[in-house]
C-alpha cells in the first residue's frame, strides 16, 4: 500500500510564451478587424478588458490541459464540469496486482486528517483491509473490473483535463473561491496551488479570482 498527497500539474507546453494571450487577442480583434492595433502589451490589455465588461466569450479560443492526481471522490466533482474533455484512469482496466503499479494500491491521503492522529490510523488500516480484499478477490479469478467493488473512495486516480479559458475561470469560481459554497478540503488542496500557477503562466485572465484560505 501506498499513501501519496494530491497534486495538479499543467500539462500544456505554450502557456508560458505569451501564446496563449496573442491567440485570444487575434481572435477578439477579428471581430472588429483591429488587427494593425496588435502591439506588445497589447494582449494582455485587451483581454482584461473583456473581463472586466464581462465579455468572456473569446477567453474560449485558448485552451490549457491540467493532469490531476486525486482521490476518486474529488474526480467526481472534477467530471461534472461538462464543458471540459476528460481522460481518467480507468479501474476497469489497471490490475493494481501487476509490476506496472507496483503491485500494490496506491491511495490519497485525507489532508484534513492529522497524520499522526487516531483517525488517521483508523483511515490507513481500513485503507489495507480494501487493498487485502482487492487482491484475495482478483486471486479468486475476478477480473479488476468486478474486483474493483471494495475500492474505497480514497483510492488514487488521474485525471486529465482540458477546458477552455472561459471555462477554467468557472471552474476556479466554484472549486477554488467557492463562490456556491465551500468546497470540498481535498478539492481546495489542488486548486489554490493551482489557481496560482494558472496566475502565474496566464497573466491577466484569472487575476480576479481570489482563492478560499485552506
Amino acid at each position: 500500500m501506498r499513501i501519496v498527497s494530491a497534486k495538479a500539474e499543467i500539462l500544456t507546453r505554450t502557456c508560458g510564451s505569451g501564446s496563449v494571450l496573442q491567440d485570444i487577442e487575434v481572435a477578439a480583434r477579428t471581430c472588429y478587424k483591429s488587427e494593425a492595433n496588435i502591439s506588445s502589451g497589447s494582449a494582455a490589455k485587451l483581454i482584461g478588458g473583456l473581463i472586466r465588461h464581462g465579455h468572456e466569450a473569446m477567453l474560449e479560443h485558448a485552451s490549457l490541459t491540467v493532469r490531476f492526481t486525486v482521490d476518486r471522490g474529488v474526480s467526481h466533482e472534477l467530471v461534472r464540469h461538462r464543458m471540459a474533455s476528460f481522460a481518467q484512469e480507468s479501474t476497469r482496466y489497471c490490475n493494481y496486482s501487476l509490476a506496472g503499479f507496483g503491485t500494490e494500491l496506491t491511495f490519497i491521503r485525507p489532508c484534513y486528517v492529522d497524520k499522526y492522529s487516531a483517525a488517521m490510523a483508523i483511515w490507513a488500516r481500513h485503507m489495507q483491509q480494501a487493498e487485502d480484499a482487492y487482491f484475495n478477490l482478483l486471486d479468486f479469478g475476478l477480473a479488476p473490473q468486478e474486483a474493483r467493488a471494495v475500492l474505497p473512495s480514497s483510492l488514487k486516480t488521474e485525471v486529465v483535463m482540458t477546458a477552455n479559458l472561459r471555462e477554467w475561470r468557472h471552474f476556479f469560481k466554484l472549486r477554488a473561491a467557492g463562490i456556491t459554497g465551500a468546497p470540498h478540503p481535498q478539492m481546495l488542496e489542488v486548486t489554490v496551488p493551482l489557481l496560482a500557477d494558472m496566475k502565474r503562466r496566464v497573466p491577466v485572465v484569472f487575476d480576479d479570482i481570489e482563492p478560499m484560505r485552506r
